[in-house]
């Protein structure tokens, strides 16, 4: 901690002076029948005691009280020697020149010691704030480092399953020559697992470097229209969509390729998700603070532990998902400024919510 004592600065030491000696001016300049004045000047050996009292601590005032208290004394002796009674009452004065120096001084001293105590608290609370971003920056180093350690070995179980396909496909073509059913069927599998490959990369790239939205205002209920329409071509039997949305027209300030995006996805996932089949429900509100967004399923669910899990790249329970739906869908809604969250429904099946906060009819 710095020193609590004063700094004894020359220039506040040459007004303290100069004060008490301009007052002891006045009181000896000043005629002697004029004793309001002399009451004044008395008065003012205050401001120089008190000043110094605040510059220096108890030790500056009780200096500048005994200063003002040497020419003081003689113009006592000298104006009122003869007046014993009012004399002893400017003796009087005198000592509380001196009290008040030294409680003043004293006051001082406190709350600049206080004063101390708080800039070095303040100093040691930025070096702890200091040392924190340090180490809040090495913890996202880490994280990203993980993150792309993560990334890496779940490209490389992705890309190595289908590698191996095709290579065992191409062993297979060396001998295949004499039987042309067998030729076809290799190729086919050769060209599925190319195009799982380009999906792969396909969605990585979309992971890795997301297009920027183009912002214009978008009107949800023909979004969820399309999305319906798209996946009902593709959904197996006895999959049944309903949504459910206010009259009033529901508008979302956003990139309406990239919002029908992540509505398709994760009714797409609704959807694979009732094999047997079952009902998925698509609702859309107006909340107080934004938009609400909810795709409800009647599926198998996902596990509790893994709910957590399902926005990382590369994590699926699907044979044949990559693992990047999810992490795109993630990626647009917090480019939108919105949140995604997952639950598990109190009798079966997820529910995926989307919230945007943004209100009908703004614009970007």
């Amino acid at each position: 901690m710095d020193s609590e004592r004063p700094t004894w600065n020359w220039r506040a030491i040459a007004l303290v002076l100069a004060g008490v000696a301009l007052v002891s001016a006045g009181h000896y300049l000043t005629p002697r029948d004029m004793r309001l004045w002399h009451g004044i000047f008395q008065r003012l050996y205050y401001l120089p005691v008190v000043y110094a009292a605040i510059a220096f601590g108890w030790i500056g005032g009780l200096a500048a009280a005994v200063v003002a208290a040497l020419l003081y004394v003689p113009h006592i002796i000298m104006m009122w020697g003869h007046e014993q009674h009012y004399a002893m009452e400017q003796y009087a004065e005198i000592f509380m020149f001196l009290a008040v120096g030294i409680v003043t001084g004293v006051l001082s001293d406190r709350e600049r010691k206080r004063r101390n105590e708080l800039q070095f608290t303040a100093r040691k609370l930025s070096q702890v704030y200091r040392e924190l971003q340090d180490t809040f920056e090495q913890v996202k180093r880490a994280d990203r480092l993980s993150a792309i350690g993560q990334l890496a070995a779940g490209l490389a179980h992705e890309i190595r399953n289908p590698l191996a396909s095709i290579d065992g496909a191409a062993e297979v073509l060396d001998v295949a020559d004499e039987r042309p059913e067998l030729r076809k069927e290799t190729v086919s599998i050769i060209r599925k697992e190319c195009s799982r490959l380009n999906r792969l990369l396909t969605g990585l790239l979309d992971f890795a470097r997301p297009r920027r939205p183009e912002w214009r205002e978008v009107e949800l209920c023909r979004v969820l229209d399309s999305v319906i329409d798209l996946v009902s071509h593709s959904a197996g039997k006895g999959i049944r969509f309903h949504k459910e949305t206010p009259r009033e027209i529901l508008r979302l300030v956003g990139d309406q390729e990239q919002l029908t995006q992540v509505m398709l996805n994760l009714t797409l996932n609704a959807a694979q998700a009732m094999p047997e089949g079952g009902d998925v429900w698509l609702t859309a509100r107006q909340d107080e603070d934004g938009i609400m967004i909810q795709i409800k399923d009647q599926g198998a669910g996902i596990p509790e532990e893994n709910l957590d899990k399902i926005f990382d790249p590369f994590f699926t329970t699907k044979d044949t998902g990559t693992g990047l739906g999810l992490s795109v869908a993630h990626q647009i809604v917090t480019q939108h400024g919105g949140t995604i969250t997952v639950s598990r429904n109190p009798d079966k099946g997820i529910t995926f919510g989307l919230f945007f906060p943004q209100s009908r009819g703004d614009l970007a």
